[in-house]
């Protein structure tokens, strides 16, 4: 009942609240789910950042990708993130351009050393090491900006070149150990009884390296064998040990009240008494003031064996000093660092910005004694703005020009011949000139433009070569209008057509325009003329179409004729044929007065009133600025014979226009570039009588002014007086009196003996103020900066003692002659008691005059260096470095050239150079010969045509007159008469000369054979050669002239008809061949008869036929081109645009020329091109630009100093010109000035002052020379104020040291510096530079110090040109199992270190196995052998089984072997058998076998077992017994078998 009543309660409960847990677990889910969202199931996800874009520099912009992710990787909502931790998905960033390329770079640093690179799960370095170990080194890369070295984000360099590597594999070496030398030997001992030591030494040869071991004792030391000293006869030696100067300390009071008593000042006459408290003991101060102290130092007696002894063993005459007066040390003091200066930060690209503040602090007070020097009083460091200013971007710079000026010819002809006559009209090849000037660009905000600023700065700010400043152009050569001939007379016409009333009409003729003028004022003549004539007729073409025919088929696409026929208006009938068109009469029936339109010059253009409204709306230039214009001229009728007639005269039809529209001109307004930047005045302060220092300033002129703009400016240069320059202020240091002599005080003196009076060496001070120009209080750091060093405060000085010589102080140095060889001299007296002492009057040791020579001004030179170049204008003369020199430099002629001096004094110190020079040279003519160029004469006239008929050529020459030298120009290729010819076609009309014939004389009829005087005979006649020119046609001539193929014949054959006989007449001409020849068609002539025969006689033929043979009696013909001729330039011109020429001839097919009127018969087809344009190559000098101004010298001083100054090629030579010489720069040697510097001496021994040994001082002197600087350069010294500043780094002068007492231990001298050596892996060197070592060892001089003794110093530097050494161990031969091992450098040396311990030989032999047999040891052969009296039984296996001892061993001669035998078991071959495994626990080698080990084992395991059986069976008794009855030990007895 009660289980139900449990189970029903629960049933119920889940029933009535089933609904509010299910509501419960819901609001749970969803409480969990927002958990979710807020918590970590939902994340935000990013994607890679984009590229930059945007505008160049700061303003680019990049993105990326963000979302929502499910912790289970899926994406989702934005929304199901939490909004406050969405990372962003645009950034700023800077947008690199190409032009940022030269503002970036990579900065690499040098690798790192290498180190070793850990194993996996090891430590670093494990394992044994052979040659190396694997290893990384490191280095910086970052992306810089090249303006200030600031660091930038590497993705900027990253867009030009890929980031350099930062890591790379590396090979670190096996550790090293340091490596010594051999040991010294032994150093001497003593002579004597008492105790001492001998050492020796050895030095380190190289360095522990990558984790090596440190370097060993370089000190060995070892007990003397002396023999004991008798009981208090122990030699000994003593030594004054004196220590070190303690610290400098005021005084006590009570000090003070001891020395507060007056002592006499002995350095007076006066006696006058000072207190000396008064003066160096206070116990405040003023800036500037001194506080002197004192300083002691203890002083003792030491032992040869160490030990102190009794002072008054060491006492010496006189007695050390044990206190002296010093300056307490106060150590600078500077005011504080006053606020950082505001960013100088004036341009930037973008945010990459070189910005830079300092600060600065004064000094209140110099250091004083052994205090701290002054700070650095400046500091500098780099800062960023703050906020987003823009600033305007760096500036660039970029080469500009103006524009190019007008062509020059006369440049060109004054090279050729620099004293031709000027000529107008000069043309062609000519030089024109442009400025260059460097132009600042910048970069306007926000826009990343470019924009040009046209002022001129330095040319040092643009990089690059500058563009040329000159260059070859062409004037074009002025030619005249060519026009063609007239045509004929064109057909009588009315003058308008529309309006025919009356009937007087024109008749025209015209031609045309074959080549235009150029450059001529007058130009082309009138192109048509006019006759007036009768009955005009105006006439039109009246075209009809015919009907269209079509290509294919009825319809479609065809063709129609258009008929064109001209007719006269007037009737309206039909022109005539053409036939019938053309009338022959005769020729110039027509008046010869003819009329023609004449025009005037057109006028320049102008501006209309009606243009200018179109210039509104129409540009015809296409330019702004410029307009539209007219221009005008004035037209007249001219009559041909008597000039200007009536307009009426002349066609109205064709009259010229008087107007017509032009481009204005466009005014070109001068354009120059505003001012450059004054040039800068000194910012650095000038001293008030300074002479006034000028700026200046320029501008260049871009654009000339043209048609009527403004002018250019009269002022192209300025220059000014520099305001507000500073003027060096004035300070001067103001010194006060010495105080009086300080002494140690009487407390410390006291004790001393001897030292009881108040006198001997102390040290007084001084005030130093600081005073303005007005002398007013300034601070110190004023006078430091502006009044030089500051005097001393302290110096020593000296109170005498009751005994002490006292002087009056020296006189002034009495006055020198001019002589050189002249004395001076000072002088001083005794003062006081001093003049009765005997001691005194020794004036050898207290000397009462000093002589010494006078300062001589001789000087004497001597010539340094080598002669300069030869100077052609420079000269010593330093010319203006910012004069703008425009002329052309002088090349050759009168010159100097210079050598430096060097100029020394009479004791042979260099001085100044103008001592002995005013200029530092000496100067002597040269002469820099000129270059001549080859010189022909002028050409000669041209000679007659080679050509009678047709085209030959005719010829002109130059010789040779003066050939070149010195680099002078070339002569142009000459014959072997040194002469050049120039050849040009010509053209001779093959009609000039023709072939005149008489008529034939009577027929010649031999009358001896012929009595009726009749039949064949001979007739001649004569023919000469005549001229057929206008000038003087019919005058005979040389036969020469005329074609000698042509001439006719002189004599023919004739016959005289007899009677009865048939009589013919004469033939007649041959007919004409056709214009094709060929051999088929026949050539006929004919003849007719007069009368018939009457006898049977026929009549002779009467025609006659032949072929039409080519070049026989048949000819064609064709015209013919002769070659270009040489390229002719205008009379005005040397080189430029030229014409060149052909000529056309007519040819006949026989290779003969004829007459050009054979060819125009023909109708042939002409060519074209007779003429056309060439081009001569101008021969132009290389042009070069003035010398610039002499350079500083290379060095401020001393020997070997060179001043340079160079030209620049403005044009380079053309053609045969001279070429550019190889020397563009010149060089002289600078005078030599003294080089003054600082030398320190070397350091000077340890000095003991008082003592023999203890601390002491090492001092160097630094003494103020004069030298040359050069190598052999001996120094000389001179006064320390050339010097100026005394070097900080160097002005150690005295250094503490030590001097060993004997007994105490101390440092040997350095060694030598051990030979270099490199790190080498397998014989190749590791590293490029190697190292050298040298030590100092301990050395112990007693033994009792010998435990407290301890220290040894090493050095090592870097060296050049090391070598790879390997390091062997040596052996000796084997001695009694012994032997020695060393090792040895591969250079001989023997060393200690560096061959590699685990490959060392061994030093003692010893057997393997031991000898562990009785009576047995280790043979020399390494094998174990039995002891005298014992016999070895040996193994199967070759080892030692045991010792038998030898019975009888009385018998000497006993047989071992046989011995042996005898007692050998007899049962040997069981004893072979069981030998092996017998029960033996031990190997051959000493060592328990395995078998025991196992037997062992097994023992321990069964007596666990035993302990824990019997455990469980005590255990299950107590169980089953609640009282367990008593029961009796159970003894167990085990007698090692194994089955109990």
């Amino acid at each position: 009942m009660l289980l139900q009543q449990n189970w029903v309660s629960p049933h119920w409960a889940w029933q009535s609240l089933g609904k509010s847990f299910l509501l419960f677990v819901f609001l749970m889910f969803q409480t969990a789910d927002l958990e979710a969202r807020r918590g970590h199931r939902f994340v935000w996800k990013t994607g890679h950042w984009g590229r930059c874009v945007g505008d160049c520099g700061s303003g680019g912009v990049r993105s990326r990708a963000v979302w929502c992710t499910h912790a289970e990787g899926w994406t989702t909502y934005h929304a199901n993130c939490d909004q406050k931790d969405k990372p962003e998905s645009q950034r700023r960033c800077f947008k690199v351009c190409d032009w940022h390329l030269e503002l970036f770079e990579w900065e690499v640093s040098g690798w790192d050393r290498c180190g070793l690179v850990p194993f996996a799960g090891g430590e670093v370095g494990a394992g044994a090491c052979v040659t190396a170990q694997h290893g990384l080194q490191r280095r910086s890369v970052r992306c810089l900006q090249k303006l200030n070295r600031t660091v930038v984000a590497n993705e900027i360099c990253e867009y030009f070149t890929p980031q350099p590597p930062a890591e790379q594999a590396c090979l670190v070496p096996c550790p090293r150990d340091c490596i010594v030398s051999e040991f010294s030997s032994w150093s001497e001992c003593g002579t004597g009884c008492a105790k001492s030591l001998q050492h020796r030494t050895r030095a380190v040869i190289a360095p522990p390296l990558y984790g090596g071991a440190p370097c060993p004792n370089l000190t060995e030391s070892r007990a003397c064998g002396a023999p004991p000293c008798p009981l208090g006869e122990e030699e000994h030696t003593y030594s004054l040990r004196v220590g070190s100067w303690g610290e400098c300390r005021l005084p006590q009071p009570t000090d003070i009240d001891l020395t507060a008593r007056t002592m006499l000042d002995f350095g007076s006459d006066s006696g006058e008494r000072s207190t000396s408290r008064l003066q160096g003991y206070k116990t405040h101060h003023h800036a500037g003031e001194v506080e002197i102290g004192y300083q002691t130092r203890q002083v003792r007696c030491v032992r040869s064996d160490g030990k102190t002894a009794v002072l008054s063993l060491c006492l010496q005459d006189p007695v050390p000093l044990t206190f002296k007066s010093c300056v307490i040390a106060r150590d600078c003091e500077t005011s504080e660092w006053s606020a950082w200066s505001a960013c100088s930060r004036t341009c930037g690209w973008g945010d990459l910005t070189p910005s830079f503040r300092s600060r600065h602090r004064a000094v209140r007070s110099v250091a004083v004694g052994a205090g701290k020097r002054c700070p650095e009083l400046e500091e500098r460091e780099a800062c960023s703005v703050g906020g987003k200013e823009l600033l305007q971007p760096c500036p660039r710079f970029a080469w500009r020009t103006s524009e190019w000026k007008a062509c020059q010819v006369s440049v060109l002809l004054d090279q050729q011949d620099p004293h031709h006559q000027k000529q107008a009209g000069l043309c062609g090849g000519g030089i024109q000139t442009r400025e260059v000037y460097c132009a600042q660009i910048t970069v306007e905000i926000g826009m990343h433009r470019l924009k040009e600023v046209t002022r001129p700065v330095d040319g040092k700010l643009c990089l690059g070569p500058a563009p040329s400043t000159s260059q070859l152009c062409y004037l074009p050569c002025p030619s005249e209008c060519v026009v063609s001939a007239w045509s004929v007379w064109g057909p009588c016409l009315h003058e308008n057509c529309q309006d025919r009333h009356g009937r007087r009409g024109f008749r025209m003729r015209q031609r045309q325009v074959i080549v235009d003028a150029v450059g001529t004022l007058a130009g082309c003549p009138h192109l048509i003329e006019s006759i007036p004539c009768e009955d005009p007729m105006c006439y039109e073409w009246i075209v009809s179409e015919g009907i269209c025919v079509t290509d294919h088929g009825k319809c479609g696409p065809g063709n129609r004729v258009l008929k064109a026929v001209c007719k006269n208006k007037k009737g309206g009938k039909a022109c005539p044929p053409d036939r019938a068109l053309q009338e022959h009469r005769a020729c110039n029936d027509h008046p010869c007065v003819h009329f023609f339109w004449e025009t005037s010059p057109w006028s320049s253009c102008s501006e209309d009133a009606l243009v200018t409204v179109l210039n509104t709306t129409i540009n015809w230039s296409g330019e702004a600025t410029c307009g539209v214009g007219i221009q005008t001229r004035r037209v007249f009728c001219m009559k041909s014979s008597s000039g200007q007639v009536t307009p009426k005269r002349c066609p109205e039809s064709i009259r010229p226009e008087t107007m017509r529209p032009c481009l204005l001109l466009c005014k070109k307004d001068c354009v120059v570039t505003p001012f450059s930047e004054w040039t800068r005045c000194p910012t650095a302060c000038q001293p008030g009588n300074a002479t006034a220092v000028k700026q200046s300033r320029y501008r260049i002129i871009i654009q000339g002014a043209a048609n009527g703009g403004q002018a250019c400016p009269d002022t192209l240069y300025e220059e000014r007086e520099c305001e507000d320059i500073p003027i060096c202020p004035v300070y001067r240091w103001k010194t006060h009196h010495w105080s009086h002599c300080v002494l140690v005080p009487d407390s410390v003196r006291q004790g001393v003996q001897g030292h009881s009076e108040a006198c001997g060496h102390g040290l007084q001070s001084r005030a130093v103020t600081c005073l303005s120009e007005y002398n007013d209080s300034a601070d110190v750091d004023d006078c430091m900066r502006w009044a030089g060093p500051m005097p001393s405060l302290v110096q020593e000085c000296l109170v005498p003692c009751k005994d002490d010589c006292t002087f009056t102080p020296w006189s002034k140095f009495t006055a020198c002659s001019f002589d050189c060889e002249s004395t001076r001299s000072r002088r001083r007296s005794l003062t006081g008691r001093s003049r009765k002492r005997d001691k005194c009057q020794n004036t050898e040791v207290y000397p009462q005059v000093e002589t010494e020579l006078c300062p001589c001004e001789v000087f004497t030179s001597q010539p340094h260096g080598n002669w300069s170049d030869c100077i052609i204008g420079g000269g010593t003369s330093e010319p203006q470095s910012g004069a703008r020199s425009h002329r052309d430099a002088k090349e050759c002629g009168e010159g100097v050239r210079l050598r430096a001096i060097a100029c020394y004094d009479k004791t042979g110190r260099l001085v100044e150079p103008s001592r002995c020079s005013s200029s530092g040279y000496i100067e002597e003519s040269c002469t820099v010969p000129c270059p001549f160029d080859c010189k022909l004469s002028d050409w000669s006239s041209w000679s007659p045509c080679s050509s009678s008929c047709g085209p030959g050529v005719k010829v002109r020459s130059k010789w040779l007159k003066e050939k070149p030298y010195n680099g002078g120009r070339p002569c142009p290729k000459l014959d072997l008469k040194n002469q050049v010819y120039e050849a040009v076609p010509c053209y001779t009309e093959c009609n000039q000369y023709s072939w005149v014939v008489e008529p034939w004389s009577p027929c010649k009829i031999n009358s001896e054979q012929n009595s009726l005087h009749c039949g064949e005979g001979i007739q001649t006649r004569k023919v000469r050669c005549v001229s057929t020119a206008e000038d003087n046609g019919g005058e005979t001539v040389s036969n020469a002239l005329c074609n000698q193929a042509e001439i006719p014949d002189r004599t023919q054959k004739c016959s005289l008809y007899c009677p009865r006989e048939c009589a013919v007449s004469d033939w007649g001409q041959w007919s004409e061949c056709p214009q094709v020849c060929d051999p088929n068609i026949m050539q006929t002539r004919t003849r007719q008869v007069l009368r018939s025969s009457v006898n049977t006689k026929p009549c002779p033929e009467e025609s006659q036929m032949k072929p039409c043979i080519l070049n026989q009696n048949c000819f064609q013909y064709q015209y013919n081109l002769t070659g270009w001729s040489g390229c002719q330039l205008d009379a005005n011109a040397t080189c430029g645009h030229g014409e060149r020429r052909r000529l056309l001839s007519c040819w006949r097919s026989d290779g003969a020329a004829v007459s050009m009127q054979l060819c125009q018969r023909l109708r042939l087809e002409k060519p074209v091109q007779t003429s056309s344009r060439c081009m001569v190559g101008c021969t132009v000098d290389c042009r070069l630009s003035a010398w610039s101004a002499w350079s500083q010298c290379s060095h401020t001083c001393g020997a070997g100093g060179q001043m340079v100054r160079g030209r620049s090629v403005v044009l380079r030579a053309a053609g045969d010109g001279r070429p550019c010489p190889e020397q563009l720069t010149q060089r002289r040697s600078c005078p030599v000035k003294p080089c003054y510097s600082w030398l320190l001496g070397p350091w000077s021994p340890c000095k003991i002052q008082g003592g023999q040994c203890g601390d002491g001082l090492q001092v160097r002197n630094l003494t103020c020379v004069v030298h040359d600087a050069s190598v052999s350069a001996t120094s000389k010294p001179v006064e320390n104020a050339l010097c100026g500043e005394l070097p900080l780094k160097e002005s150690v002068l005295q250094l503490p040291c030590s001097v060993p007492c004997p007994g105490d231990c101390h440092l040997t001298e350095w060694s030598e510096w051990s030979s270099c050596e490199l790190t080498c892996i397998n014989g190749r060197s590791f590293e490029t530079t190697g190292r050298q070592s040298r030590s100092r060892a301990f050395i112990v001089q007693s033994a009792e110090n010998q435990e407290s003794c301890s220290g040894q110093a090493m050095e090592t530097r870097p060296c050049s040109g090391g070598k790879c050494y390997d390091y062997l161990w040596k052996t000796s031969l084997w001695r009694d199992n012994v032997r020695t091992v060393w090792c040895q450098r591969s250079d001989g040396i023997n060393v200690t270190g560096g061959c590699a311990l685990r490959t060392k030989p061994a030093e003692v032999r010893h057997c393997s196995p031991a000898c562990r047999k009785p009576f047995s040891y280790c043979t020399q052969r390494g094998v174990c052998g039995c002891e005298r009296g014992y016999t070895e039984i040996m193994r199967s296996n070759g080892f030692l089984d045991y010792c038998m001892k030898i019975p009888g061993l009385e018998d000497k001669k006993a047989d071992v072997k046989t011995i042996a035998g005898k007692n050998k078991p007899v049962n040997s071959k069981m004893h072979d058998i069981f030998k092996g495994w017998s029960i033996q626990p031990f190997n051959p080698d000493g060592k328990l076998k395995m078998w025991v080990y196992g037997v062992s084992a097994g023992g321990f395991l069964l007596i666990v077992f035993l302990i824990f059986t019997s455990y469980l069976m005590c255990k299950k008794t107590k169980q089953h017994q609640s009282t367990p009855p008593q029961q009796k030990p159970l003894t167990l007895a085990y007698d090692g078998d194994v089955d109990m």
